[in-house]
């Protein structure tokens, strides 16, 4: 069964309406709080202010979390460690501290430029959660070269992604100021969870994760605070079969 359905409201209220324990993956991809252009949120809050916002949400999202699941969270370098200190503290267990690196980072003429975001993997319970490591090998290395000892099957991703951000131009282009490209999605969706399985994202914007669950036959919830993105998703998974 795959069905993906987009709720309108603000992400801690809705997912305090959600059973306890349902999803057995939470991917967020929260706001940076470093001035993106939303058309319903100020992403300047002061520091304290946004911080405990992220206790709220992360308390609501970490309760939907099934005994056997995974939370997946998507920050930039200013609150990434403020991040693992609080799912820390929410009794989650880190597999990876995970670096998606890209080519099409923002100019700088002052600094280097800033060419990578964090994704951060949790687990409930360090000892039962999935890992589908057969449906995100990828080529390795000795295959590449020829060398005789490597795997057919190929090898699991590294801990650093090398994934292109989305040009303006890209065909995956929703409108989004902050779109996730859909193949970080399809990796962590099909490692860490199974055809049928609850995915929760607390933050739906594009839908990416909507999109990309329910193309691989997961179930899929998503929290959107803007009517316009709201609608836009609609329209998005209208389209996939």
């Amino acid at each position: 069964m795959s069905d993906a359905t987009c709720l309108l409201g603000d992400c801690v209220r809705l997912l305090s309406q959600q059973p306890a324990g349902c999803a057995h993956l939470v991917f967020a991809d929260p706001p940076f709080n470093i001035g993106y252009k939303y058309d319903r949120y100020d992403d300047r809050k002061p520091k304290a202010k946004y911080l405990a916002w992220a206790d709220e949400w992360l308390a609501a999202a970490v309760r939907v979390l099934h005994p056997h699941g995974a939370f997946f969270l998507a920050i930039g370098d200013e609150y990434a460690a403020e991040y693992k200190v609080r799912l820390d503290a929410l009794g989650l267990t880190m597999r990876n501290w995970i670096v998606w690196h890209y080519t099409f980072g923002p100019h700088q003429s002052r600094k280097f430029g800033r060419d990578h975001a964090h994704i951060l993997y949790y687990v409930r319970d360090p000892e039962c959660f999935t890992f589908n490591a057969d449906a995100v090998r990828i080529e390795s290395e000795r295959q590449r070269s020829g060398d005789r000892r490597a795997s057919p099957k190929g090898r699991v991703p590294g801990d650093v992604w090398s994934v292109p951000r989305l040009p303006g131009n890209a065909r995956e282009r929703t409108g989004h100021p902050c779109q996730m490209p859909e193949a970080i999605l399809a990796r962590i969706i099909a490692a860490a969870s199974n055809p049928g399985e609850l995915v929760i994202d607390p933050f739906a914007g594009s839908g990416t994760t909507l999109a990309v669950a329910k193309k691989l036959g997961r179930r899929a919830l998503g929290c959107e605070l803007s009517p316009d993105y709201h609608r836009a998703v609609g329209e998005r998974l209208k389209g996939i079969a």
